[in-house]
């Protein structure tokens, strides 16, 4: 059974530090593209960062770039983004999402989700 479970969300100041997880079972990472995606309230859902299968490389959407970093863990089955000098408007839920091989910002190209976690960015 395919799961994909996040973690790391918190409260936390600007220019402050978060590292989320995305923790896979059922498949392994070398077969699928994890991406991380937000949703901020009354907005659309965006593509934030994603790591392809077999090559690992990583993308960012140019909003992060510089400030986050996309890894993964094969021996853990776990993705992780490091999210450095976080803004307000970094605020949302986070979700990570998988999709064979190929990252793709497209968030309807991805066939398995997590629950979310909630990162709130305020002073």
């Amino acid at each position: 059974q395919v799961q994909l479970v996040e973690s790391g969300g918190d409260l936390v100041q600007p220019g402050g530090s978060l590292r989320l997880s995305c923790a896979a079972t059922g498949f392994t990472l070398d077969d699928y593209a994890i991406g991380w995606f937000r949703q901020a309230p009354g907005k659309e859902r965006e593509g934030v960062s994603c790591i392809s299968g077999s090559t690992g490389s990583a993308y960012y959407a140019d909003s992060v770039k510089g400030r986050f970093t996309i890894s993964r863990d094969n021996a853990k089955n776990t993705v992780y983004l490091q999210s450095n000098s976080l803004k307000p408007e970094d605020t949302a839920v986070y979700y990570c999402a998988a999709r064979l091989l190929i990252c793709n910002w497209r968030d309807y190209e991805y066939d398995y989700w997590g629950q979310g976690t909630q990162v709130t960015v305020s002073s």
